[in-house]
């Protein structure tokens, strides 16, 4: 009879194998809670983006650092329907008193800028005293040192700033809606010079259609010959183009 052949040795198993797939296994599952786990609101996302200097809509990009002072103020806008109450201290944040010119006292600039909400951001309302030349659609000079330092906070929030201009219907120019531009384009010239982008800059005129105060008492010119610049800090359905 022949003789059986004898059936080769198995190779031994890897089961090394075993245990490397089970721990792989795990690491995925460990990572995929961590991801679920995380906050992906986005309001925590816009603000790691603007500590990060990824400013969005800006041309340019700074060190990447937002200072504790404008850090608070763009908190502060981010709840428009809030400012109301917290108007002062919005105030004292963005023009604290060793910004203000010498020539400017805080009471003065009470009585001449005025903060509104608004459903899509917070506004600023400069009467014409304030912030231009007398009789003219010229910045002044303090009017240039409160617009420089409202451009660090403008240069913080990525969305859209609307510039109107406002006039009063007795105006001593001959045509109201004409000196509201020219103050309107004033403001943006000056922002343009300050680095913030044109095509954040929006910029409307009504003249003397939309007054502030009714009358003709000097009170009440003062408060209609103004501009308002309107930082929009809450986005609409869709983000900002």
């Amino acid at each position: 009879m022949a003789k059986k052949k004898k059936d080769k040795p198995c190779k031994p198993l890897e089961l090394w194998l075993v245990t490397f797939s089970d721990l792989v296994t795990l690491l995925l599952t460990f990572f995929v809670l961590l991801l679920t786990m995380s906050s992906m609101d986005n309001a925590l996302l816009t603000t790691v983006t603007l500590t990060q200097a990824d400013l969005g809509l800006l041309d340019k990009r700074g060190s990447g650092r937002v200072n504790a002072r404008e850090r608070m103020v763009v908190q502060l806008m981010e709840k428009p329907w809030e400012v109301l109450e917290k108007k002062n201290r919005l105030k004292d944040l963005i023009f604290p008193d060793d910004v203000l010119p010498p020539e400017l006292d805080r009471q003065t600039l009470e009585e001449n800028l005025k903060i509104l909400s608004k459903w899509d951001g917070v506004a600023l309302v400069f009467t014409d005293e304030l912030v231009f030349r007398p009789g003219s659609t010229e910045l002044s000079d303090t009017g240039r040192a409160l617009l420089d330092a409202l451009v660090p906070v403008i240069s913080s929030l990525p969305a859209p700033v609307d510039v109107a201009g406002y006039a009063d219907a007795v105006d001593d120019a001959p045509d109201p809606l004409e000196v509201s531009a020219q103050r309107a384009m004033s403001v943006l010239t000056f922002l343009r010079q300050a680095g913030i982008p044109a095509k954040r800059i929006l910029v409307s005129a009504y003249g003397a259609t939309r007054p502030d105060a009714i009358g003709e008492s000097p009170e009440a010119r003062r408060l209609n010959r103004r501009v308002e610049i309107l930082l929009k800090t809450q986005r609409p359905i869709g983000g900002y183009p």
